[in-house]
């Protein structure tokens, strides 16, 4: 989809992307001077970052893929007690 819009560009060098983008993170490549590809995008923190890389990605998806198939089970808290006196 291709939607065209003019835009003015204010005093302090800001423009306005519409309600629908307030406080969404966006990437902006300046492609030549004058021409912008402005993308939304989702920020990953360093500190989390290996978990989207392998080994850990793949670990990740399997246990995701086990708890879709298995049904959480409820827990008997007095046999389990018993087996850990």
């Amino acid at each position: 989809m291709h939607d065209r819009q003019v835009k003015t560009v204010g005093a302090s060098g800001q423009i306005s992307l519409g309600k629908q983008y307030a406080g969404r993170t966006v990437l902006i490549e300046e492609l030549e001077e004058g021409a912008w590809l402005i993308k939304t995008a989702t920020v990953i923190p360093d500190s989390e970052m290996w978990l989207h890389e392998e080994p850990a990605k793949s670990k990740v998806d399997k246990a995701i893929a086990w708890a879709k198939r298995h049904k959480p089970a409820g827990t008997d808290i007095e046999g389990l007690s018993e087996k850990l006196r």
